[in-house]
């Protein structure tokens, strides 16, 4: 069960919702240099993308930042 904690958390959400809310292909992976410039910026604010992919800039919303803190998470705990 230990290793399902991931799929029972996002068990709601839909395939490829993530990367369309950030504009990026599903096909592509998602940055890290992305998330964590997400994580670092205020709710409200404009986090600019550092990866060149995608859109420029991407509204930080509660739901987007929580979204990329537990995908953050999820990276440190694969290792």
């Amino acid at each position: 069960m230990k290793e399902l904690w991931m799929k029972e958390a996002f068990k709601n959400a839909g395939k490829g919702v993530f990367h369309r809310q950030l504009g990026i292909p599903v096909s592509q992976t998602i940055p890290l240099t992305l998330l964590e410039a997400i994580r670092n910026t205020e709710i409200g604010m404009i986090a600019r993308n550092p990866t060149k992919m995608g859109k420029k800039y991407i509204h930080v919303t509660t739901l987007v930042k929580k979204r990329a803190v537990a995908l953050l998470n999820a990276d440190r705990a694969k290792k």
